[in-house]
């Protein structure tokens, strides 16, 4: 008799773990690490596609060989290094990203500026140790800044340049290129259920649930050292990017030196902004927008958001939050 009711408790505990597996989201869940930091991609899906991360990975692998400033062969690399002011042939990820750069310079009245090469070099946040240039070395390396003297074809498929010694960077819009990039694969893969993230810069399609309509996406406090979120949203169908002074600095005698770079004064931007982080169909223009509100400032950069209708939340250097008039549906109204 025993022997039935523990065949009958067995049986009991199957399929009550059928139907719970039945019932629970499946995911495909890939990470790795690329550009000096992290990605992960998680996808809602019963169907796991062996052959899904080498797409993945060959595909960051291209981005990060043509526009990697740490690799001596990329192709940003010899273009930086070349002293010839004849047409270079641009790949096509690259001819995006800075066909992209210049519409966001345009737009930013140039503090958005990819042609600060030189000046990321000078303060320490390229491929060299921390320091502190001299004025003269500023004035020098700001001769050689300015998206202008960049020459494009009409196609945006070959550039030149008019100063020897201009040097590209496009480490505040690469990643967010690297998200689009990988979204457009899942989409042709046919995945309708995904978040995608590279070092902070996201991405997210359809639902993290069957029985719901969005992921949800953290807002970090910007602290120093602090990795909690002061706001959660659920979102859907668009991209977030983040740009802030307080995880990417140096400190040296008592002054913290923050990555951003001013392409008007070419020093260290200590700005009221924290952080801003920027809600946009694109997560490559989410993050040049997000560098040149940072760039900017508190007012004018909320004044750029507003003129541009972009969805911008920003903490200013008290842990104020600030909604741009398009983000305020994020408060309900």
């Amino acid at each position: 008799m025993r022997i039935f009711q523990y065949i009958s408790i067995l049986l009991c505990i199957i399929i009550i773990s059928v139907i719970i597996y039945k019932n629970s989201p499946h995911y495909q869940i890939i990470k790795g690490d690329i550009f000096g930091t992290y990605y992960n991609i998680k996808i809602r899906t019963n169907n796991k596609n062996k052959d899904l991360k080498g797409k993945i990975e060959s595909k960051l692998e291209d981005i990060n060989q043509q526009m990697s400033v740490f690799r001596e062969d990329s192709e940003i690399s010899n273009f930086n290094k070349t002293k010839s002011q004849k047409w270079h042939l641009l790949s096509d990820d690259f001819a995006k990203v800075l066909q992209a750069s210049h519409k966001v310079w345009k737009l930013s009245n140039g503090w958005f500026d990819p042609t600060i090469g030189k000046l990321i070099e000078l303060w320490g946040f390229g491929t060299i140790t921390p320091q502190n240039p001299s004025d003269k070395q500023i004035k020098k390396a700001l001769v050689n800044t300015g998206f202008a003297k960049l020459k494009f074809n009409s196609s945006f498929q070959k550039v030149k340049k008019t100063h020897p010694n201009i040097e590209i960077n496009l480490s505040a819009i690469a990643k967010g290129y690297a998200v689009d990039a990988i979204a457009q694969i899942l989409d042709k893969e046919g995945y309708n259920n995904y978040l995608v993230e590279i070092g902070g810069e996201i991405k997210a399609k359809g639902s993290r649930l069957e029985n719901n309509n969005a992921w949800n996406i953290g807002i970090s406090k910007p602290i120093i050292g602090s990795s909690e979120n002061s706001i959660i949203l659920s979102l859907s169908n668009i991209a977030v990017a983040t740009s802030g002074n307080y995880r990417n600095f140096y400190q040296k005698n008592g002054q913290i030196y923050a990555h951003t770079i001013s392409p008007k004064t070419g020093y260290s931007v200590q700005t009221d902004v924290l952080s801003a982080s920027v809600f946009h169909d694109s997560c490559m223009y989410a993050d040049a927008h997000a560098t040149a509100i940072v760039a900017m400032g508190l007012k004018a950069g909320m004044a750029y958001a507003n003129k541009n209708n972009l969805k911008v939340i920003v903490f200013d250097k008290n842990l104020n939050i600030h909604y741009s008039k398009d983000a305020k549906f994020f408060l309900g109204e």
